[in-house]
């Protein structure tokens, strides 16, 4: 399976914000972009200069490929099914983004990144609806029911992982029950629900040029 292997603290400080890509330690004093705040490289001090029209659409795609930790090709193959749903395009794109298996494993706290998500989908730690799932960009539905599996509950990770989700802020459109250490989808996200700093339009615009 193909993997983003570029350093995720260099991403962040490419696109001049925090990504969020090394879970705790991007709000840790460790953090590049609030040691250097510049682009990486030998030029990088010298700030940024002034951005076309293109360079802004690009950045912004690039930005929401870090942060969902997705390559390009799957990136592009979700826009075009965005496009075909009815609707807004960004709106439909975010939507198949956050239903995302990997995503939805990192909003119910059950993983501190998406990359981490990612690697624990991988690892066959969770049942969808009773079955073993091993896709990170299963797209979870409506009723949806996600659970850890039961073997994989007494492993290091998820020993103590009911603190970690009481301290998560959960969004609306997930329900995790912490007796039965079972989470559902309860219904699409809404624009409310969405990552927010990623310019959708920006998006749509570069891919439609």
């Amino acid at each position: 399976m193909a993997r983003n292997l570029e350093p995720k603290c260099k991403s962040c400080r490419r696109e001049g914000v925090k990504l969020m890509l090394k879970g705790e330690r991007c709000s840790s004093p460790k953090c590049a972009i609030s040691k250097r705040n510049y682009p990486p490289g030998i030029h990088g001090p010298k700030g940024r200069g002034r951005a076309s029209g293109y360079s802004m659409q690009l950045r912004e795609k690039q930005k929401a490929k870090k942060i969902y930790n997705i390559l390009e090709k799957q990136f592009k193959l979700t826009f075009d099914k965005a496009i075909k749903q009815k609707g807004d395009a960004g709106e439909n794109l975010m939507k198949l983004l956050e239903t995302r298996l990997d995503n939805v494993i990192f909003r119910l706290a059950l993983a501190s990144s998406r990359n981490q998500a990612r690697q624990l989908v991988n690892h066959r730690h969770f049942t969808i609806n009773g079955k073993i799932l091993n896709i990170p960009s299963y797209q979870t539905k409506t009723g949806d029911i996600i659970k850890i599996k039961k073997s994989s509950s007494t492993e290091k990770h998820f020993i103590n992982i009911t603190e970690q989700i009481k301290k998560a802020v959960m969004p609306s459109w997930l329900n995790f029950d912490i007796k039965e250490m079972t989470a559902k989808v309860l219904h699409a996200p809404a624009k409310k629900d969405f990552e927010q700093g990623i310019n959708t339009q920006q998006i749509v615009e570069f891919y439609s040029r």
